[in-house]
């Protein structure tokens, strides 16, 4: 059986990936979100195993400890990480895993695949301009100034490290964006290589 893909899909904040993503898990058969584990408390309407893991801290820090983890980070007080299991039993089984993630968690997996990890595929979402990105963040109207010019300031960060992605979506149009997905996917189904170990 032909093992499954790793998409790791990265871009600002307000680039449109929640949206792409969603899309691209209700149109295509054989590909699920990876599920991440968190230490916060579930939000009303989150569910075990489908939004998140949801762990005490302690069963978190000694999945570290064992070494459980592709990637993990705090964020706002919260440890979040994507565990190896979840991926790895998934892939064996020929299916593809998508995941959203920041930059560095990206760069995170991509040092581990240099030792001990599948390879995994790297796309970045990008805006059609900076401007643009701008008007979406603004147009959501629940950044104040300040988190606003932090957001934008991250995002000029991000979109600076494009080229350590394996392929670039523009999302000018969500269609175009959820074409252009979908044959990113379809041309690694399509590589020729011996396996992804």
């Amino acid at each position: 059986m032909r093992r499954g893909v790793f998409f790791l899909v990265a871009g600002p904040a307000g680039v449109g990936k929640t949206t792409l993503l969603k899309r691209l898990l209700a149109e295509e058969k054989g590909v699920i979100k990876a599920v991440s584990v968190t230490t916060r408390k579930p939000r009303p309407g989150e569910v075990e195993g489908v939004a998140y893991y949801f762990w005490d801290t302690e069963r978190f820090t000694n999945a570290v400890e064992r070494n459980e983890f592709l990637e993990h980070a705090v964020v706002h007080e919260h440890h979040y990480g994507t565990p190896k299991g979840f991926i790895e039993e998934r892939l064996a089984r020929g299916v593809d895993v998508i995941k959203d993630i920041d930059v560095q968690g990206f760069a995170q997996i991509r040092q581990m695949e240099q030792y001990r990890y599948p390879r995994s595929v790297g796309i970045f979402v990008m805006p059609p301009s900076p401007e643009a990105l701008i008007e979406r963040l603004k147009g959501r109207g629940s950044e104040e100034a300040n988190s606003l010019e932090v957001r934008i300031r991250n995002a000029e960060a991000e979109m600076a490290r494009v080229r350590e992605y394996d392929y670039q979506v523009v999302n000018d149009d969500l269609d175009r964006g959820l074409f252009e997905l979908k044959a990113i996917r379809l041309a690694e189904h399509c590589r020729i290589r011996n396996s992804q170990s």
